[in-house]
């Protein structure tokens, strides 16, 4: 069974994702992300997806990204690899004029007409 890791964030950071501009997402070392990201011994959870919402809305944008680990430096940084599916994103469609291909770099035919 897949782990799913569920955040929440910004259009301006969704969007970034998308697009495959950032490939890290960072957390702040605090008990709450403790507790999320890790183990009482420590050790990472073992998440196999991370699913992004620009917002709480019952149709707000998702997107389903690879989960390739979390590292502590300043902050938690969790490591973003591929997009495996998206939903309700017509509106970031709109983004690249029209086109249905999405960004360049993107690797999941989940992109709605």
């Amino acid at each position: 069974m897949k782990k799913v890791l569920h955040l929440t964030f910004l259009r301006k950071w969704f969007i970034q994702v998308f697009e495959g501009r950032k490939k890290i997402e960072y957390r702040e070392i605090k008990p709450y992300w403790i507790k999320r990201l890790f183990q009482e011994d420590g050790k990472p959870l073992d998440y196999s997806q991370v699913i992004f919402r620009n917002g709480y809305s019952k149709n707000a944008p998702k997107m389903t990204v690879e989960f390739l680990g979390v590292r502590k430096n300043k902050d938690y940084e969790i490591l973003l690899g591929k997009i495996l599916a998206t939903e309700n994103i017509d509106g970031l469609k709109s983004l690249y004029r029209g086109s249905n291909s999405g960004p360049p770099h993107y690797q999941c035919d989940a992109l709605p007409d």
